[in-house]
């Protein structure tokens, strides 16, 4: 992999940042003994959209929660738009996420606010606009998700794609820099899939921000991003762009994309042989 350059470089005494605004230098982390991410480098360019690819259980949603400041790593330094997120207090983090937009998996609605309400959510708790010019752009976050008409719906009336596209409309409400999907497409039927890709897409040009997209959702996925980086036993075992992945070598890598049974991910749980276990229980 590429070397990683330093945060930010000084000309004629001036702070400017660098082209990343992600990088991740040697991560490791653990649930006390139980290690979770073991030495993970990764490079995310400003204006790009990455994906965090991999089978469940392979780290990928922990490496999100790293990158928002929810944990802290146990080793390494993970950088956020030259901010280094291990050292960050309370308050510091708290500003940080003011720049991010998080879309859940599944949406993660408030179920008793309105559609208006939960898009709403984020002005009213960070900023002092007044309400007035909340409505408005309100309306113009739900227009561009194609639910402004929808507006007044309570989340048990919504379909799931729609819950999804409610959800999204909230993560983009103050413009973040950076947008965090964790398992946008799961759940959803082929149109609703297809919507949120376009969305994902449009959106990320339209905001000029960077997006990180968790998933395990190949074919979506490489439709929509630029790299893909690949975990598998909370390991960095793979990256390139999607048609490099497309194309893979690797193994590891070729199973999971075109989702083989077998592979170095085996299809039987380690067990006795069968013989041995008919034998036994004879």
């Amino acid at each position: 992999m590429r070397s990683i350059s330093q945060p930010f470089r000084r000309t004629r005494n001036f702070a400017v940042p660098n082209k990343n605004i992600i990088e991740i230098k040697d991560v490791s982390f653990a649930y006390g003994t139980r290690p979770i991410l073991t030495g993970i480098d990764m490079a995310i360019p400003r204006g790009s959209t990455v994906a965090i690819m991999g089978i469940s259980g392979s780290g990928k949603t922990t490496l999100l929660r790293l990158i928002a400041g929810v944990i802290k790593a146990t080793r390494g330094e993970v950088w956020v738009d030259g901010e280094l997120v291990n050292r960050l207090d309370t308050a510091g983090i708290y500003q940080l996420r003011r720049r991010m937009g998080m879309m859940f998996q599944f949406g993660a609605l408030f179920t008793d606010l309105s559609v208006y309400d939960n898009v709403a959510f984020q002005m009213r708790e960070h900023t002092d606009l007044p309400e007035a010019m909340i409505r408005d752009l309100v309306l113009m976050k739900l227009h561009a998700v194609g639910l402004r008409g929808a507006q007044k719906l309570m989340p048990s009336e919504l379909s799931g794609g729609m819950a999804r596209r409610v959800a999204l409309a909230r993560a983009i409400a103050l413009d973040p820099m950076l947008m965090l999907y964790d398992e946008p497409f799961t759940g959803l039927d082929p149109i609703a899939m297809g919507t949120i890709t376009n969305l994902i897409k449009e959106l990320n040009a339209a905001l000029g921000a960077t997006s990180i997209v968790v998933t395990h959702d190949v074919e979506e996925a490489l439709n929509v991003v630029d790299y893909v980086y690949y975990l598998a036993d909370g390991k960095m075992v793979g990256h390139g762009t999607p048609d490099e992945i497309r194309h893979t070598q690797d193994a590891l890598l070729h199973q999971f994309v075109y989702g083989e049974m077998d592979g170095p991910v085996g299809y039987q749980y380690p067990a006795r042989t069968l013989a041995q276990d008919m034998r036994l229980s004879a």
